[in-house]
């Protein structure tokens, strides 16, 4: 294989992750301004998750899911367009990134089990495939 097309699989999931990672963070950074959470409640840290977890709705939890899946889908669109080739495994391999990165939070941050669910079903290999059939779509020729 070509040192190009190498290096254009490593710039296509590099700049899958720093996007995807950018919107995620981007939207959770301005969760509580656009959804606030229950009054006195601190969101900032996870014993203050676990202490206002009785108090949260589930439109609380609209912003992290839209965060786990756009950047999923935006990391997966960056990727795909930037590959060389095999766009849409690029696309799954971004899904799966961010999918680990989902279970691992899962893990850490206190949820309701449904939410978990959810994100881990819907936020993360369905938005890749979106994601690598749009970045497909209007990405970079096959040439490196």
């Amino acid at each position: 294989m070509d040192i190009k097309v190498i290096a254009r699989y490593i710039l296509a999931v590099l700049a899958g992750v720093l996007a995807g990672y950018i919107i995620n963070m981007g939207l959770i950074q301005a969760s509580g301004s656009i959804i606030p959470p229950p009054e006195g409640a601190d969101m900032t840290t996870v014993e203050g998750i676990n202490a206002a977890l009785p108090l949260l709705q589930p439109i609380h939890f609209l912003i992290p899911f839209l965060a786990h899946a756009l950047g999923t889908l935006v990391g997966a669109c960056v990727a795909a367009a930037i590959a060389p080739n095999h766009k849409m495994r690029v696309a799954f391999g971004m899904g799966f990134w961010f999918l680990l990165g989902g279970i691992a939070a899962s893990t850490m941050i206190p949820a309701p089990t449904w939410f978990i669910i959810v994100d881990l079903v819907l936020a993360y290999i369905p938005m890749a495939i979106i994601g690598g059939k749009i970045g497909s779509s209007f990405g970079m020729s096959n040439r490196p």
